[in-house]
Protein backbone atom coordinates (compact mmCIF):
# COMPACT_ATOMS: atom_id res chain seq x y z
CA UNK A 1 0.00 0.00 0.00
CA UNK A 2 3.02 2.58 1.08
CA UNK A 3 4.53 1.52 -2.07
CA UNK A 4 1.86 2.50 -4.55
CA UNK A 5 1.00 5.48 -2.72
CA UNK A 6 4.73 6.92 -3.22
CA UNK A 7 4.40 5.77 -6.53
CA UNK A 8 1.88 7.90 -7.35
CA UNK A 9 3.79 10.82 -5.69
CA UNK A 10 7.12 10.21 -7.29
CA UNK A 11 5.59 10.01 -10.94
CA UNK A 12 3.39 13.27 -10.42
CA UNK A 13 7.33 14.66 -8.81
CA UNK A 14 8.82 13.75 -12.17
CA UNK A 15 6.50 14.86 -14.21
CA UNK A 16 6.37 18.48 -12.57
CA UNK A 17 10.32 17.98 -12.68
CA UNK A 18 10.03 17.93 -16.48
CA UNK A 19 7.93 20.89 -16.37
CA UNK A 20 10.06 22.93 -15.03
CA UNK A 21 12.50 22.47 -17.82
CA UNK A 22 13.02 23.80 -21.01
CA UNK A 23 13.65 21.41 -24.53
CA UNK A 24 17.49 23.37 -24.02
CA UNK A 25 17.23 22.13 -20.40
CA UNK A 26 16.94 25.80 -19.22
CA UNK A 27 15.00 25.91 -15.70
CA UNK A 28 11.52 28.13 -15.88
CA UNK A 29 9.81 29.36 -13.44
CA UNK A 30 7.24 27.04 -11.72
CA UNK A 31 3.60 28.54 -12.77
CA UNK A 32 0.81 28.71 -9.63
CA UNK A 33 -0.80 25.28 -11.61
CA UNK A 34 2.15 22.86 -10.60
CA UNK A 35 2.71 23.95 -6.73
CA UNK A 36 -1.05 23.51 -6.49
CA UNK A 37 0.04 19.74 -8.39
CA UNK A 38 2.77 19.65 -5.25
CA UNK A 39 0.36 20.48 -2.66
CA UNK A 40 -3.13 18.06 -3.81
CA UNK A 41 -0.99 15.05 -4.63
CA UNK A 42 0.88 15.50 -1.38
CA UNK A 43 -2.77 15.34 0.15
CA UNK A 44 -3.86 12.64 -1.14
CA UNK A 45 -0.90 10.26 -0.97
CA UNK A 46 -1.16 10.94 2.56
CA UNK A 47 -4.47 9.97 2.75
CA UNK A 48 -5.68 7.29 0.66
CA UNK A 49 -4.33 4.36 3.13
CA UNK A 50 -6.21 6.53 5.77
CA UNK A 51 -9.47 6.07 3.97
CA UNK A 52 -8.90 2.63 2.74
CA UNK A 53 -8.79 1.29 6.69
CA UNK A 54 -11.60 3.42 7.26
CA UNK A 55 -13.69 1.83 4.80
CA UNK A 56 -12.08 -1.98 4.44
CA UNK A 57 -14.47 -4.45 6.45
CA UNK A 58 -17.14 -1.61 7.48
CA UNK A 59 -19.53 -3.77 4.66
CA UNK A 60 -21.78 -6.54 5.83
CA UNK A 61 -21.79 -9.38 3.61
CA UNK A 62 -24.98 -9.18 2.70
CA UNK A 63 -24.29 -5.89 0.75
CA UNK A 64 -21.27 -7.35 -0.97
CA UNK A 65 -23.71 -10.21 -2.72
CA UNK A 66 -25.96 -8.09 -3.48
CA UNK A 67 -23.89 -5.79 -5.27
CA UNK A 68 -21.87 -8.28 -6.76
CA UNK A 69 -25.38 -9.78 -7.94
CA UNK A 70 -25.95 -6.22 -9.32
CA UNK A 71 -22.93 -5.82 -10.88
CA UNK A 72 -22.44 -8.84 -12.79
CA UNK A 73 -26.36 -9.01 -14.15
CA UNK A 74 -26.93 -5.30 -14.78
CA UNK A 75 -23.84 -3.40 -14.66
CA UNK A 76 -21.41 -5.57 -16.43
CA UNK A 77 -23.05 -5.89 -19.56
CA UNK A 78 -23.86 -2.67 -20.29
CA UNK A 79 -19.76 -1.32 -19.44
CA UNK A 80 -18.72 -3.99 -21.67
CA UNK A 81 -20.70 -3.04 -24.66
CA UNK A 82 -19.75 0.57 -24.19
CA UNK A 83 -16.06 -0.72 -23.76
CA UNK A 84 -16.58 -2.39 -27.64
CA UNK A 85 -18.21 0.69 -28.59
CA UNK A 86 -15.76 2.74 -27.86
CA UNK A 87 -12.75 0.14 -28.50
CA UNK A 88 -14.37 0.48 -32.33
CA UNK A 89 -14.47 4.68 -31.87
CA UNK A 90 -10.19 4.61 -30.73
CA UNK A 91 -9.97 2.65 -33.84
CA UNK A 92 -11.33 4.79 -36.09
CA UNK A 93 -9.73 8.14 -34.36
CA UNK A 94 -6.26 6.33 -34.31
CA UNK A 95 -6.68 5.33 -38.41
CA UNK A 96 -7.63 9.14 -39.02
CA UNK A 97 -4.93 10.34 -37.30
CA UNK A 98 -2.71 8.41 -39.20
CA UNK A 99 -3.59 9.45 -42.16
CA UNK A 100 -3.36 12.91 -41.14
CA UNK A 101 -0.12 12.76 -40.26
CA UNK A 102 1.50 10.79 -43.01
CA UNK A 103 -0.24 13.32 -45.76
CA UNK A 104 1.54 16.22 -43.45
CA UNK A 105 4.49 14.48 -43.16
CA UNK A 106 4.55 14.11 -47.08
CA UNK A 107 3.84 17.38 -48.37
CA UNK A 108 6.84 18.25 -45.41
CA UNK A 109 9.09 15.65 -46.67
CA UNK A 110 8.71 16.24 -50.53
CA UNK A 111 8.47 20.04 -50.17
CA UNK A 112 5.31 19.95 -51.76
CA UNK A 113 5.07 23.86 -51.35
CA UNK A 114 1.94 25.45 -52.08
CA UNK A 115 4.11 27.28 -55.18
CA UNK A 116 4.46 23.52 -56.32
CA UNK A 117 0.87 22.97 -55.88
CA UNK A 118 -0.41 26.39 -57.47
CA UNK A 119 0.73 29.23 -59.73
CA UNK A 120 1.94 31.69 -57.78
CA UNK A 121 3.60 34.88 -59.37
CA UNK A 122 4.14 38.44 -57.70
CA UNK A 123 2.05 41.50 -59.02
CA UNK A 124 4.00 44.06 -60.50
CA UNK A 125 2.29 47.38 -61.16
CA UNK A 126 2.83 49.18 -64.39
CA UNK A 127 4.28 52.85 -64.84
CA UNK A 128 1.59 52.88 -67.82
CA UNK A 129 -1.46 51.89 -65.92
CA UNK A 130 -0.22 52.61 -62.58
CA UNK A 131 -1.99 50.27 -59.99
CA UNK A 132 -4.78 48.72 -62.18
CA UNK A 133 -2.98 45.78 -62.29
CA UNK A 134 -3.27 45.15 -58.65
CA UNK A 135 -7.23 43.90 -57.87
CA UNK A 136 -9.88 45.78 -55.31
CA UNK A 137 -9.53 44.56 -51.85
CA UNK A 138 -11.94 44.60 -48.83
CA UNK A 139 -10.58 44.05 -45.37
CA UNK A 140 -13.15 43.39 -43.10
CA UNK A 141 -12.40 44.00 -39.03
CA UNK A 142 -15.88 42.81 -37.54
CA UNK A 143 -15.80 44.12 -33.68
CA UNK A 144 -17.77 43.56 -30.74
CA UNK A 145 -17.14 45.10 -27.02
CA UNK A 146 -15.69 43.22 -24.52
CA UNK A 147 -17.78 42.03 -21.31
CA UNK A 148 -16.48 42.65 -18.34
CA UNK A 149 -14.02 39.17 -16.51
CA UNK A 150 -16.37 37.42 -14.40
CA UNK A 151 -16.70 40.30 -12.19
CA UNK A 152 -12.43 40.11 -11.69
CA UNK A 153 -11.86 43.47 -13.32
CA UNK A 154 -13.37 46.89 -13.48
CA UNK A 155 -15.00 48.38 -16.37
CA UNK A 156 -13.06 51.02 -16.79
CA UNK A 157 -9.91 48.68 -17.25
CA UNK A 158 -11.61 46.49 -19.52
CA UNK A 159 -12.48 49.54 -21.62
CA UNK A 160 -9.03 50.52 -22.26
CA UNK A 161 -8.06 47.18 -22.87
CA UNK A 162 -10.53 46.66 -25.53
CA UNK A 163 -8.84 50.02 -26.98
CA UNK A 164 -5.42 48.47 -27.40
CA UNK A 165 -7.53 45.71 -29.20
CA UNK A 166 -9.06 47.40 -32.07
CA UNK A 167 -6.03 50.25 -32.22
CA UNK A 168 -3.67 47.04 -32.85
CA UNK A 169 -6.35 45.83 -35.57
CA UNK A 170 -7.22 48.82 -37.26
CA UNK A 171 -3.45 50.07 -37.52
CA UNK A 172 -1.96 46.12 -38.79
CA UNK A 173 -4.92 46.19 -41.56
CA UNK A 174 -3.76 49.70 -42.79
CA UNK A 175 -0.32 48.80 -42.77
CA UNK A 176 -0.74 46.32 -45.07
CA UNK A 177 1.73 46.74 -48.42
CA UNK A 178 -1.16 47.66 -51.36
CA UNK A 179 -1.89 50.52 -53.75
CA UNK A 180 -3.80 52.96 -51.35
CA UNK A 181 -6.40 53.12 -54.07
CA UNK A 182 -6.84 49.62 -54.31
CA UNK A 183 -7.97 48.40 -50.75
CA UNK A 184 -10.60 49.44 -48.51
CA UNK A 185 -10.66 48.98 -44.90
CA UNK A 186 -14.09 48.07 -43.60
CA UNK A 187 -14.20 47.95 -39.60
CA UNK A 188 -17.53 46.18 -38.57
CA UNK A 189 -18.59 47.81 -35.06
CA UNK A 190 -21.35 45.98 -33.52
CA UNK A 191 -20.36 47.23 -29.88
CA UNK A 192 -23.05 48.20 -27.67
CA UNK A 193 -21.13 50.27 -25.33
CA UNK A 194 -21.87 53.99 -26.78
CA UNK A 195 -18.05 55.03 -25.64
CA UNK A 196 -16.07 52.56 -27.04
CA UNK A 197 -18.44 52.70 -30.44
CA UNK A 198 -17.14 56.34 -30.38
CA UNK A 199 -13.62 55.45 -29.93
CA UNK A 200 -13.81 52.69 -32.10
CA UNK A 201 -15.16 55.67 -35.10
CA UNK A 202 -12.45 58.16 -33.88
CA UNK A 203 -9.80 55.84 -34.72
CA UNK A 204 -10.98 55.41 -38.32
CA UNK A 205 -11.26 59.11 -38.91
CA UNK A 206 -7.96 59.06 -37.84
CA UNK A 207 -6.73 56.54 -40.04
CA UNK A 208 -8.98 58.26 -42.87
CA UNK A 209 -7.01 61.55 -42.38
CA UNK A 210 -3.75 59.62 -43.24
CA UNK A 211 -5.32 59.09 -46.62
CA UNK A 212 -6.51 55.53 -46.06
CA UNK A 213 -9.49 54.36 -47.02
CA UNK A 214 -11.92 53.11 -43.86
CA UNK A 215 -15.04 52.61 -43.75
CA UNK A 216 -16.75 52.58 -40.36
CA UNK A 217 -19.84 50.38 -40.38
CA UNK A 218 -22.65 50.29 -37.45
CA UNK A 219 -26.05 48.28 -37.84
CA UNK A 220 -29.26 48.55 -35.77
CA UNK A 221 -29.52 45.44 -34.22
CA UNK A 222 -26.62 42.24 -33.75
CA UNK A 223 -28.97 39.50 -35.60
CA UNK A 224 -26.30 36.66 -36.68
CA UNK A 225 -23.80 38.02 -34.51
CA UNK A 226 -20.63 37.92 -36.67
CA UNK A 227 -22.13 36.44 -39.64
CA UNK A 228 -24.42 38.96 -39.62
CA UNK A 229 -21.85 41.43 -39.56
CA UNK A 230 -20.00 39.78 -42.56
CA UNK A 231 -23.01 39.86 -44.69
CA UNK A 232 -24.45 43.08 -44.28
CA UNK A 233 -20.74 44.62 -44.98
CA UNK A 234 -20.97 42.96 -48.22
CA UNK A 235 -24.03 44.62 -49.37
CA UNK A 236 -22.72 48.02 -49.45
CA UNK A 237 -22.30 49.79 -53.14
CA UNK A 238 -18.59 50.14 -52.59
CA UNK A 239 -17.80 46.48 -52.63
CA UNK A 240 -19.40 45.55 -55.69
CA UNK A 241 -16.04 46.94 -57.30
CA UNK A 242 -13.95 44.38 -55.10
CA UNK A 243 -12.84 40.79 -55.81
CA UNK A 244 -11.58 39.38 -52.62
CA UNK A 245 -12.26 39.79 -49.29
CA UNK A 246 -9.59 39.12 -45.88
CA UNK A 247 -11.31 39.13 -42.50
CA UNK A 248 -9.34 39.57 -39.25
CA UNK A 249 -10.74 39.25 -35.93
CA UNK A 250 -9.78 42.04 -33.66
CA UNK A 251 -7.03 40.82 -32.05
CA UNK A 252 -5.01 39.59 -35.21
CA UNK A 253 -2.48 41.36 -36.19
CA UNK A 254 -1.11 40.82 -39.77
CA UNK A 255 2.27 41.36 -40.83
CA UNK A 256 2.81 44.31 -43.86
CA UNK A 257 3.37 41.55 -46.45
CA UNK A 258 0.36 39.56 -45.95
CA UNK A 259 -1.53 40.44 -49.34
CA UNK A 260 1.50 40.47 -51.40
CA UNK A 261 1.87 36.93 -50.74
CA UNK A 262 -1.59 35.45 -50.49
CA UNK A 263 -3.05 37.27 -53.16
CA UNK A 264 -1.15 36.21 -56.50
CA UNK A 265 -2.71 32.44 -55.38
CA UNK A 266 -6.42 33.45 -55.71
CA UNK A 267 -5.57 35.55 -58.97
CA UNK A 268 -3.98 33.16 -60.97
CA UNK A 269 -6.15 30.34 -60.05
CA UNK A 270 -9.43 30.65 -61.03
CA UNK A 271 -11.02 27.90 -58.84
CA UNK A 272 -9.25 28.70 -55.63
CA UNK A 273 -11.58 30.16 -52.98
CA UNK A 274 -9.63 31.05 -50.02
CA UNK A 275 -6.75 31.31 -48.71
CA UNK A 276 -6.03 30.53 -45.11
CA UNK A 277 -2.76 31.49 -43.14
CA UNK A 278 -1.51 30.27 -40.05
CA UNK A 279 -2.18 31.71 -36.30
CA UNK A 280 0.93 32.55 -34.30
CA UNK A 281 0.61 33.71 -30.74
CA UNK A 282 1.70 36.89 -28.82
CA UNK A 283 0.76 35.51 -25.55
CA UNK A 284 1.72 31.52 -25.36
CA UNK A 285 3.74 31.09 -22.15
CA UNK A 286 1.46 33.66 -20.28
CA UNK A 287 0.41 30.57 -18.19
CA UNK A 288 0.34 26.96 -18.12
CA UNK A 289 -3.19 26.95 -20.14
CA UNK A 290 -2.31 28.75 -23.23
CA UNK A 291 0.56 26.66 -23.32
CA UNK A 292 -1.65 24.07 -24.05
CA UNK A 293 -3.70 25.70 -26.05
CA UNK A 294 -0.90 26.57 -28.48
CA UNK A 295 0.35 22.97 -28.75
CA UNK A 296 -3.31 21.34 -29.88
CA UNK A 297 -3.65 24.58 -31.93
CA UNK A 298 -0.48 23.67 -33.45
CA UNK A 299 -1.19 20.64 -34.49
CA UNK A 300 -4.20 21.61 -35.59
CA UNK A 301 -2.53 23.82 -38.35
CA UNK A 302 0.22 22.01 -39.28
CA UNK A 303 -1.11 18.86 -39.57
CA UNK A 304 -5.38 18.73 -39.82
CA UNK A 305 -5.27 21.84 -41.97
CA UNK A 306 -2.35 20.97 -44.30
CA UNK A 307 -3.89 17.57 -44.79
CA UNK A 308 -7.21 18.75 -45.82
CA UNK A 309 -6.02 21.51 -48.14
CA UNK A 310 -3.11 19.04 -49.63
CA UNK A 311 -5.29 15.81 -50.29
CA UNK A 312 -8.89 16.95 -50.83
CA UNK A 313 -8.45 20.96 -50.87
CA UNK A 314 -10.87 21.50 -48.42
CA UNK A 315 -10.87 22.40 -44.73
CA UNK A 316 -12.43 24.54 -42.15
CA UNK A 317 -11.96 28.20 -42.50
CA UNK A 318 -10.80 29.50 -39.28
CA UNK A 319 -12.92 32.54 -39.26
CA UNK A 320 -10.12 35.04 -39.61
CA UNK A 321 -6.77 35.47 -41.13
CA UNK A 322 -8.29 34.45 -44.43
CA UNK A 323 -8.40 35.58 -47.60
CA UNK A 324 -11.81 34.73 -49.50
CA UNK A 325 -12.69 35.47 -53.85
CA UNK A 326 -16.06 37.05 -53.51
CA UNK A 327 -17.81 35.38 -55.99
CA UNK A 328 -17.10 32.12 -54.52
CA UNK A 329 -19.12 33.72 -51.13
CA UNK A 330 -21.88 34.85 -53.39
CA UNK A 331 -21.74 31.44 -55.10
CA UNK A 332 -22.43 29.40 -52.06
CA UNK A 333 -25.41 31.59 -50.49
CA UNK A 334 -22.70 33.75 -48.38
CA UNK A 335 -22.75 34.34 -44.90
CA UNK A 336 -25.28 31.74 -42.87
CA UNK A 337 -25.58 32.77 -39.26
CA UNK A 338 -27.97 29.15 -38.88
CA UNK A 339 -25.23 27.97 -36.59
CA UNK A 340 -22.19 29.38 -34.23
CA UNK A 341 -19.45 28.21 -36.35
CA UNK A 342 -20.44 30.48 -39.71
CA UNK A 343 -16.72 30.02 -40.84
CA UNK A 344 -17.00 26.18 -41.37
CA UNK A 345 -20.76 26.66 -42.93
CA UNK A 346 -19.47 28.95 -45.61
CA UNK A 347 -16.49 26.62 -46.00
CA UNK A 348 -18.47 23.92 -46.84
CA UNK A 349 -20.80 25.08 -48.77
CA UNK A 350 -18.30 26.46 -51.24
CA UNK A 351 -16.34 23.31 -51.29
CA UNK A 352 -19.73 21.58 -52.51
CA UNK A 353 -19.63 23.99 -55.71
CA UNK A 354 -16.24 22.88 -56.38
CA UNK A 355 -14.51 25.64 -55.17
CA UNK A 356 -10.68 25.19 -53.72
CA UNK A 357 -8.86 26.05 -50.69
CA UNK A 358 -5.14 26.27 -50.11
CA UNK A 359 -3.43 26.14 -46.21
CA UNK A 360 -0.49 28.31 -46.48
CA UNK A 361 1.46 27.48 -43.38
CA UNK A 362 4.11 29.94 -44.17
CA UNK A 363 2.09 33.04 -43.99
CA UNK A 364 1.47 33.56 -40.18
CA UNK A 365 -0.47 36.53 -38.52
CA UNK A 366 -0.15 37.31 -34.53
CA UNK A 367 -3.48 36.68 -32.75
CA UNK A 368 -3.84 35.81 -28.68
CA UNK A 369 -4.96 33.29 -26.78
CA UNK A 370 -7.75 33.44 -24.14
CA UNK A 371 -5.94 33.35 -20.87
CA UNK A 372 -8.62 32.86 -18.81
CA UNK A 373 -10.68 29.41 -18.21
CA UNK A 374 -13.64 30.73 -18.48
CA UNK A 375 -12.90 32.36 -21.80
CA UNK A 376 -11.61 29.46 -23.11
CA UNK A 377 -14.42 27.01 -22.30
CA UNK A 378 -16.77 29.55 -23.41
CA UNK A 379 -15.09 29.63 -26.78
CA UNK A 380 -14.65 25.56 -26.66
CA UNK A 381 -18.61 25.26 -26.37
CA UNK A 382 -19.19 27.74 -29.83
CA UNK A 383 -16.43 25.80 -31.72
CA UNK A 384 -17.79 21.99 -30.72
CA UNK A 385 -21.05 22.88 -30.20
CA UNK A 386 -21.61 24.89 -33.66
CA UNK A 387 -19.27 22.02 -35.29
CA UNK A 388 -21.58 19.29 -34.71
CA UNK A 389 -24.88 20.86 -35.03
CA UNK A 390 -23.39 22.28 -38.54
CA UNK A 391 -23.34 18.55 -39.32
CA UNK A 392 -26.54 17.94 -38.21
CA UNK A 393 -27.70 20.26 -40.72
CA UNK A 394 -25.92 19.71 -43.61
CA UNK A 395 -24.90 15.62 -43.50
CA UNK A 396 -28.11 15.45 -46.34
CA UNK A 397 -26.96 18.02 -48.46
CA UNK A 398 -23.67 16.79 -48.56
CA UNK A 399 -24.57 13.34 -49.18
CA UNK A 400 -27.00 14.40 -51.81
CA UNK A 401 -24.96 17.02 -54.01
CA UNK A 402 -24.05 15.86 -57.18
CA UNK A 403 -20.88 18.60 -57.64
CA UNK A 404 -18.69 16.82 -55.69
CA UNK A 405 -16.86 12.86 -56.10
CA UNK A 406 -17.79 10.39 -53.73
CA UNK A 407 -14.28 10.39 -52.07
CA UNK A 408 -15.04 14.03 -51.08
CA UNK A 409 -18.37 12.94 -49.97
CA UNK A 410 -16.82 10.38 -48.08
CA UNK A 411 -13.99 12.87 -46.79
CA UNK A 412 -16.35 15.86 -45.17
CA UNK A 413 -18.85 13.04 -43.53
CA UNK A 414 -16.85 10.51 -42.01
CA UNK A 415 -13.23 12.47 -41.73
CA UNK A 416 -13.99 15.76 -41.05
CA UNK A 417 -17.22 15.89 -39.25
CA UNK A 418 -17.70 12.40 -37.82
CA UNK A 419 -14.38 11.44 -36.56
CA UNK A 420 -12.59 14.79 -36.14
CA UNK A 421 -16.19 17.05 -34.96
CA UNK A 422 -17.77 13.48 -32.93
CA UNK A 423 -16.30 10.92 -31.95
CA UNK A 424 -12.83 12.58 -31.03
CA UNK A 425 -14.35 14.12 -27.98
CA UNK A 426 -16.90 11.08 -27.40
CA UNK A 427 -13.71 8.70 -27.11
CA UNK A 428 -12.10 11.35 -24.84
CA UNK A 429 -14.28 12.06 -21.92
CA UNK A 430 -16.15 8.20 -22.28
CA UNK A 431 -13.18 6.04 -22.23
CA UNK A 432 -10.77 7.95 -20.60
CA UNK A 433 -12.12 9.75 -18.06
CA UNK A 434 -15.31 7.66 -16.95
CA UNK A 435 -15.26 4.09 -18.38
CA UNK A 436 -11.68 3.29 -17.26
CA UNK A 437 -12.03 4.38 -13.65
CA UNK A 438 -15.82 2.79 -13.46
CA UNK A 439 -13.83 -0.53 -14.96
CA UNK A 440 -11.67 -0.69 -10.87
CA UNK A 441 -15.02 -1.02 -9.86
CA UNK A 442 -16.61 -3.94 -12.22
CA UNK A 443 -13.56 -6.74 -11.97
CA UNK A 444 -16.05 -8.24 -14.82
CA UNK A 445 -15.05 -5.46 -17.00
CA UNK A 446 -11.57 -5.71 -18.64
CA UNK A 447 -9.67 -3.33 -21.31
CA UNK A 448 -6.69 -4.67 -23.43
CA UNK A 449 -4.01 -3.01 -23.12
CA UNK A 450 -3.56 -1.93 -26.96
CA UNK A 451 -6.96 -0.25 -26.38
CA UNK A 452 -5.92 1.91 -22.68
CA UNK A 453 -2.31 2.18 -23.76
CA UNK A 454 -0.95 1.92 -27.18
CA UNK A 455 -4.04 3.58 -28.94
CA UNK A 456 -3.56 7.05 -26.74
CA UNK A 457 0.14 6.93 -26.79
CA UNK A 458 0.62 6.38 -30.61
CA UNK A 459 -1.87 9.45 -31.03
CA UNK A 460 0.03 11.43 -28.47
CA UNK A 461 3.65 10.37 -30.15
CA UNK A 462 1.92 11.48 -33.72
CA UNK A 463 0.78 14.85 -31.72
CA UNK A 464 4.56 15.48 -30.48
CA UNK A 465 6.48 14.92 -33.45
CA UNK A 466 5.04 18.14 -34.78
CA UNK A 467 5.20 20.04 -31.49
CA UNK A 468 8.33 19.20 -30.82
CA UNK A 469 9.11 22.08 -28.65
CA UNK A 470 5.94 21.49 -26.18
CA UNK A 471 7.09 17.78 -25.60
CA UNK A 472 8.06 18.67 -22.15
CA UNK A 473 4.60 19.18 -21.50
CA UNK A 474 2.70 16.52 -22.93
CA UNK A 475 1.61 15.36 -19.70
CA UNK A 476 -0.12 18.09 -18.92
CA UNK A 477 -1.42 18.46 -22.12
CA UNK A 478 -3.23 15.10 -22.20
CA UNK A 479 -4.81 15.81 -18.72
CA UNK A 480 -5.88 19.04 -19.53
CA UNK A 481 -7.48 17.83 -23.11
CA UNK A 482 -9.52 15.30 -20.67
CA UNK A 483 -10.84 17.89 -18.89
CA UNK A 484 -11.90 19.89 -21.89
CA UNK A 485 -13.01 17.02 -22.76
CA UNK A 486 -16.02 16.98 -20.82
CA UNK A 487 -17.01 20.34 -21.84
CA UNK A 488 -17.08 19.00 -25.00
CA UNK A 489 -19.01 16.35 -25.41
CA UNK A 490 -22.00 18.12 -23.63
CA UNK A 491 -21.65 20.89 -26.46
CA UNK A 492 -21.29 17.81 -29.25
CA UNK A 493 -24.64 16.40 -27.91
CA UNK A 494 -26.16 19.95 -27.45
CA UNK A 495 -25.51 21.07 -31.45
CA UNK A 496 -26.54 17.35 -32.27
CA UNK A 497 -29.66 17.78 -30.29
CA UNK A 498 -30.04 21.35 -30.77
CA UNK A 499 -30.22 21.75 -26.92
CA UNK A 500 -31.19 25.18 -25.48
CA UNK A 501 -27.47 26.55 -25.97
CA UNK A 502 -27.09 25.66 -29.56
CA UNK A 503 -26.97 28.96 -30.83
CA UNK A 504 -25.07 30.73 -27.72
CA UNK A 505 -22.12 33.08 -28.41
CA UNK A 506 -20.73 34.84 -26.03
CA UNK A 507 -17.31 37.00 -27.04
CA UNK A 508 -13.83 34.96 -26.12
CA UNK A 509 -12.53 37.78 -23.74
CA UNK A 510 -8.94 39.13 -25.23
CA UNK A 511 -6.05 41.50 -23.56
CA UNK A 512 -5.41 42.63 -26.88
CA UNK A 513 -1.68 41.09 -26.64
CA UNK A 514 -1.04 43.98 -23.70
CA UNK A 515 0.27 40.73 -21.63
CA UNK A 516 3.37 40.46 -23.73
CA UNK A 517 3.69 44.12 -25.06
CA UNK A 518 3.18 45.50 -21.28
CA UNK A 519 0.27 47.78 -22.77
CA UNK A 520 -2.08 47.72 -19.45
CA UNK A 521 -2.27 50.71 -17.46
CA UNK A 522 -0.45 50.97 -14.55
CA UNK A 523 -3.40 50.56 -12.27
CA UNK A 524 -4.06 47.32 -13.76
CA UNK A 525 -2.45 44.06 -13.19
CA UNK A 526 -2.29 40.59 -14.66
CA UNK A 527 -2.61 38.04 -11.62
CA UNK A 528 -2.23 33.96 -11.62
CA UNK A 529 -5.17 31.99 -10.82
CA UNK A 530 -4.97 30.87 -7.44
CA UNK A 531 -7.06 29.47 -4.84
CA UNK A 532 -7.29 32.89 -2.65
CA UNK A 533 -8.29 35.42 -5.42
CA UNK A 534 -11.91 36.30 -5.33
CA UNK A 535 -13.33 33.76 -8.28
CA UNK A 536 -15.92 31.16 -8.62
CA UNK A 537 -15.41 27.30 -8.37
CA UNK A 538 -16.62 24.63 -11.07
CA UNK A 539 -18.68 22.49 -9.50
CA UNK A 540 -18.86 19.88 -12.63
CA UNK A 541 -15.06 19.81 -12.07
CA UNK A 542 -14.83 19.45 -8.66
CA UNK A 543 -17.46 16.55 -8.70
CA UNK A 544 -16.04 14.44 -11.43
CA UNK A 545 -12.53 15.12 -9.59
CA UNK A 546 -14.24 13.08 -6.67
CA UNK A 547 -15.46 10.24 -8.40
CA UNK A 548 -12.55 9.88 -10.07
CA UNK A 549 -10.41 10.03 -6.45
CA UNK A 550 -12.94 7.53 -5.50
CA UNK A 551 -12.08 4.97 -8.26
CA UNK A 552 -8.54 5.68 -7.70
CA UNK A 553 -8.66 5.15 -4.20
CA UNK A 554 -10.35 1.46 -4.75
CA UNK A 555 -8.32 0.48 -7.40
CA UNK A 556 -5.43 1.26 -5.25
CA UNK A 557 -6.98 -0.81 -2.51
CA UNK A 558 -8.35 -3.67 -4.47
CA UNK A 559 -7.67 -3.30 -8.08
CA UNK A 560 -5.94 -6.03 -10.10
CA UNK A 561 -4.06 -3.18 -12.41
CA UNK A 562 -2.02 0.20 -11.86
CA UNK A 563 -5.13 2.30 -12.92
CA UNK A 564 -5.11 4.32 -10.00
CA UNK A 565 -1.74 6.40 -10.95
CA UNK A 566 -3.60 7.28 -14.19
CA UNK A 567 -6.91 7.98 -12.50
CA UNK A 568 -5.48 9.88 -9.54
CA UNK A 569 -3.56 12.58 -12.34
CA UNK A 570 -6.60 12.61 -13.41
CA UNK A 571 -8.46 13.40 -10.41
CA UNK A 572 -5.60 16.53 -9.61
CA UNK A 573 -6.21 17.79 -13.20
CA UNK A 574 -10.05 18.17 -12.83
CA UNK A 575 -9.75 19.84 -9.09
CA UNK A 576 -6.91 21.95 -10.40
CA UNK A 577 -9.59 23.40 -12.87
CA UNK A 578 -12.38 23.18 -10.34
CA UNK A 579 -10.40 25.25 -7.71
CA UNK A 580 -9.49 27.69 -10.58
CA UNK A 581 -5.78 27.36 -10.08
CA UNK A 582 -5.47 27.38 -14.48
CA UNK A 583 -5.82 30.48 -16.05
CA UNK A 584 -5.22 33.63 -15.29
CA UNK A 585 -7.35 36.57 -14.88
CA UNK A 586 -7.47 40.62 -14.68
CA UNK A 587 -7.39 42.64 -11.57
CA UNK A 588 -7.26 46.18 -10.32
CA UNK A 589 -4.61 47.54 -7.65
Amino acid sequence: MEARALGVLFLVLLLVSDADMTPDGDAVEKPPEVNGILFLTGSLARGVEAMVVFTDGMLPDWYRVAWAGVRTAAIAPVMKASVAVCLVLSLMLLAEVLFMSFASLTVKLLRLTPEKRYKWEAINGDLEVGSSNYPMILVQIPMFNEKEFSGETVVDSVLRNWVQVYKLSIGAACGLSWPLDRLIIQVLDDSTDPDISDLVELECKIWASKGMNVAYEVRDNRKGYKAGALKEGLLHSYVQQCDYVVIFDADFQPESDFLMRSIPFLVHNPKLALVQARWEFVNPNECLMTRIQRMTLEYHFKVEQEAGSSTYAFFGFNGTAGVWRISAIKEAGGWNDRTTVEDMDLAVRASLKGWKFLYLGTLKVKSELPCSFSAYRHQQHRWTCGASNLFRKTAVEIWMTKDVSPWKKLYLLYSFFFVRKIVAHIVTFTLYCAIIPASVLVPEVSIPAWGVVYIPTTITLLNAIRNFSSIHIIPFWILFENVMAMHRVKATIVGLWEGGSVNEWVVTEKLGGALKEKLLPETTSVVKASPKASHRFYMAELGFAFYLFVCGSYDMSYGRNYYFIYIYLQSIAFFMVGLGYVGSFISSS
